[in-house]
């Protein structure tokens, strides 16, 4: 096992800056989910660990190692791609021995590292197929196997589930947190997909264009993102947003107005603002409050559609003024229909508000 450590870590190609001096410490046995948009740099990062690309300037350490003219060979790490990536003509079996095998390892070690892995992996019965006989599912724990033989220090996994069908991502999530927990070796994951960062992640590193907007455990980014753009990628559907303008300030919370008029208060700091700063409101459909009849804390707006997913209806709002299309997650029974009247309550304690940098003001809970 190694813990990791990125010291003002650059990456061009040419004259585009991919990775704006990334820091960033990683520790021994952790979980570490990279997450962000299509672009942003995270697999360019993941690949700048796996020592396929040269960084520009800066430091990758490894089990406190700097391995910046190691090859990534000699780097103790094992990556697991997006494509299997397997040879069709091989068994699992050989498929899994084969890096060994070029290492020069004997049989006897390689049939035991071999077994070990397809036992963790539960596959010991596919070790006499080829890959066209398997699954999808199946080719991704080959590849994962293939990995484990190494015993590596860190696990590298680039959108290894992104080829699979939703059923089964779900079944793999379930299976790297379990292998995570077997194993205790540092892992290193990256994913657009913010729900595998939730469900897998010890810490998740939010990147937006090579830049690191936030560390910190799933909870803590849901529950106290730094800035508007984590609000919004954190979490399924994401934040709402609504423009308002601060009305007071307290040592208790904060009061703003919303286009219509609504006012509604925010436990958060707001005390070094003026009165009629522009801000933002953010909150989560799912603390959001719907409601048949309302008063002056609460806003009026109108059902656009209802879609009842079962065990949730998501109603899709519309009609608040000077504000974009919302979402409220609702329970099942609930009321309204598309083109129903609605008001909106805002608890306060799960309200955000964001400034004019977009930077999140602090929260007093």
């Amino acid at each position: 096992m190694a813990d990791l450590q990125f010291k003002a870590l650059r990456k061009s190609f040419g004259d585009a800056e991919i990775l704006h001096g990334i820091d960033l410490d990683i520790r021994d046995g952790e979980f570490i989910v990279f997450v962000g948009p299509s672009g942003c740099g995270k697999s360019t990062l993941l690949r700048c660990i796996a020592g396929l690309e040269e960084i520009t300037s800066g430091e990758i350490s490894i089990g406190g190692q700097r391995v910046n003219e190691i090859p990534p060979s000699k780097r103790g790490i094992a990556m697991v791609f997006q494509s299997y990536a397997l040879y069709p003509h091989m068994t699992v079996a050989e498929n899994m021995a084969f890096g060994l095998k070029l290492a020069g390892h004997s049989k006897t070690e390689i049939q035991a590292a071999v077994l070990r892995a397809a036992q963790i992996l539960q596959i010991e019965p596919l070790l006499d197929r080829r890959p066209k006989a398997l699954s999808g599912g199946q080719r991704q724990r080959v590849a994962i196997g293939r990995a484990i033989v190494r015993k590596p220090g860190v696990f590298l996994f680039d959108e290894p589930l992104s080829n699979l069908d939703a059923g089964l991502r779900v079944q793999m999530r379930v299976e790297l947190a379990r292998l995570h927990a077997d194993l205790g070796t540092t892992m290193v994951y990256v994913t657009h997909d913010q729900v595998e960062a939730m469900t897998l992640a010890d810490r998740i590193v939010v990147i937006n264009q090579g830049r690191i907007e936030q560390v910190g455990a799933p909870l803590d980014l849901y529950r106290r993102p730094a800035n508007r753009f984590v609000a919004g990628f954190i979490g399924s559907p994401k934040m709402n947003f609504l423009t308002c303008s601060l009305v007071s300030a307290r040592d208790t919370d904060a009061t703003v107005r919303l286009g219509d008029g609504t006012l509604v208060t925010a436990q958060v700091d707001a005390r070094g603002l003026a009165e009629g700063t522009p801000l933002t409101l953010g909150i989560r459909p799912e603390r959001l409050l719907p409601e048949a009849t309302g008063g002056e804390d609460t806003a009026r707006a109108t059902v656009l559609v209802a879609e009842h997913l079962g065990d949730t209806v998501f109603l899709h709002i519309q009609g608040l003024e000077g504000q974009g299309q919302i979402t409220v997650k609702a329970p099942p029974e609930t009321p309204f229909r598309t083109d129903s009247e609605v008001h909106l309550r805002f608890p306060a304690k799960h309200c955000h508000l964001f400034g004019p940098d977009d930077r999140a003001l602090t929260r007093l809970i």
